[in-house]
C-alpha cells in the first residue's frame, strides 16, 4: 500500500524582500493554537490562574495611586486617580507584555521549528496576540472603576479598539527587528526588562501629557505610545483628544518600522533554526 507524502522544500532568501504574509492564511489554525497553548502554559500550576490578570494591573494601580497620586501630588487631568493611571496602565501592560514576548518568540519557539515547517512570522505574531485575552480580563476592573467614580464613557469609546490596535501593532513593528536579533544574540532578552520599565516612564502612564514642556514635547512625540495611551483615555474619559501630528507621526513610524522589521525578519529566516 502506497501513501503520497507531501515535500516542503525551504530555500535560501539570497536577496532582500517581505516574508509571503499570505501564507499565513493557511496557518491560522496553528496561529490559534499557539496563543491558546501560550495561554494555558502561563498560568499552568499557578494557583490562583487567570485571577493574576486581574491582581497585576489592579496593585500595580493601587501602588501608583499612593506613590504618585498621594504622595507624589501628580496632576491627573481632574480624574479621579486610579481612573486616570488604570486607562494607562491596561495598553501598557498589553504593549510590554506583547513586546517582550514577541522579541523573544525564535528562541522560546526554537525546538519547534528544527521540527516542523510553519512560517517564522507566526512565533512573534501569536506571542503578542495571546496577551489580548489578559488585556480583556482586566478590562473588567477598569470598567468597575469607571462605575465606581462615576465616570463613564461616550461616543469616542468606539474609537477604542483603534489604539489597542495600535499598541499591537507598536509591539510588533518592534518585535520583528528585536526577535531576529535575539536568535543571535541572547542580550535582547536580557535587556527587555530594563528596557520595557525605562520606556514606562517616558510614556504618560503615571502623569499627562501636558506636563511636559513644550521644548521637550517633540521628542516626546516620537514615542508611538504617547499617541496610544492619550488617544485610549480620550476615547473611554472624554478628556483631551492626542494631538494629531503626534498621532499621524506615530501611526507613520509604526508603518515603517513594521516594513523595514519584515524585510530585516525575512532577510535572516533562513537562519534561525541554526542560530538557535
Amino acid at each position: 500500500m502506497h501513501k503520497d507524502h507531501t515535500t516542503v522544500l525551504i530555500t535560501s532568501r539570497k536577496s532582500w524582500g517581505f516574508p509571503d504574509i499570505g501564507e499565513l492564511w493557511g496557518f491560522r489554525e496553528l496561529i490559534w493554537i499557539l496563543v491558546t497553548r501560550d495561554i494555558k502554559i502561563r498560568y499552568k500550576q499557578t494557583a490562583i490562574g487567570v485571577l493574576w490578570a486581574i491582581l497585576q494591573p489592579l496593585l500595580t494601580m493601587v501602588v501608583f495611586t499612593v506613590i504618585f497620586g498621594k504622595l507624589g501630588g501628580l496632576p491627573s487631568d481632574n480624574l479621579p486617580y486610579p481612573v486616570f493611571v488604570m486607562t494607562a496602565l491596561l495598553p501598557w501592560q498589553l504593549f510590554s507584555k506583547a513586546l517582550t514576548q514577541g522579541s523573544t518568540s525564535m528562541v522560546t519557539m526554537g525546538g519547534m521549528m528544527g521540527k516542523i515547517y510553519f512560517p517564522r512570522l507566526i512565533a512573534p505574531l501569536s506571542s503578542i496576540l495571546s496577551g489580548l485575552v489578559d488585556f480583556a480580563i482586566s478590562f473588567g476592573i477598569l470598567i468597575a472603576l469607571m462605575v465606581w467614580y462615576g465616570v463613564y464613557p461616550g461616543w469616542e469609546v468606539v474609537l477604542a479598539p483603534v489604539f489597542i490596535l495600535l499598541a499591537l501593532a507598536s509591539a510588533l513593528a518592534i518585535a520583528l527587528w528585536l526577535s531576529a536579533i535575539n536568535a543571535k544574540y541572547r542580550d535582547v532578552q536580557q535587556a527587555m526588562p530594563f528596557l520595557t520599565q525605562i520606556w514606562m516612564f517616558v510614556t504618560p502612564v503615571i502623569y499627562p501629557t501636558s506636563m511636559i514642556p513644550d521644548s521637550w514635547k517633540w521628542l516626546f512625540m516620537l514615542n508611538p505610545m504617547v499617541s496610544v495611551i492619550d488617544g485610549f483615555r480620550w476615547s473611554l474619559l472624554g478628556i483631551r483628544p492626542p494631538d494629531m501630528s503626534s498621532l499621524i507621526v506615530s501611526s507613520l513610524s509604526i508603518v515603517v518600522l513594521t516594513i523595514g522589521g519584515l524585510v530585516y525578519f525575512a532577510r535572516f529566516e533562513k537562519d534561525f533554526v541554526d542560530r538557535l
